[in-house]
């Protein structure tokens, strides 16, 4: 799958975003090592801190269907370009991949996609 396609699936997704609160609507889409994708949307909940985002809801529905590796997430707001991930998604999406230069962040940017590594974007990384 290219990443037009990924980005396409998450744009999609972005629709059933349920974010009544923040107005903030986002949509992702997970491609799993075998090439399987997975998409999310963010949903808030009155006690914010019990908000989902798109990125983690994608990766959940991926893990779900027992796929353990990811290799790219594409992300996607109609609010604002370049929407990159939050921290606590970048630290999910490194507990999900081989290496963090094997993963590719896709973000639109106006009618160009913009690809980072999640070593790019989440250096320094830990694990257990």
């Amino acid at each position: 799958m290219n990443y037009d396609d990924l980005m396409q699936k998450a744009m999609e997704a972005s629709k059933n975003s349920y974010s009544p609160y923040s107005k903030f609507a986002v949509g992702a889409c997970v491609m799993a090592d075998d090439g399987s994708t997975f998409t999310g949307c963010n949903f808030e909940n009155s006690s914010f801190g019990m908000t989902i985002c798109a990125e983690r809801n994608a990766i959940g529905s991926a893990i779900a269907a027992g796929k353990r590796i990811i290799k790219a997430v594409a992300i996607y707001s109609p609010n604002q370009d370049n929407c990159v991930p939050c921290g606590a998604c970048r630290q999910v999406m490194h507990e999900f991949c081989k290496n963090d230069n094997d993963v590719d962040i896709v973000l639109k940017n106006g009618d160009e996609l913009k690809v980072y590594t999640l070593a790019q974007l989440f250096p320094e990384s830990f694990s257990m």
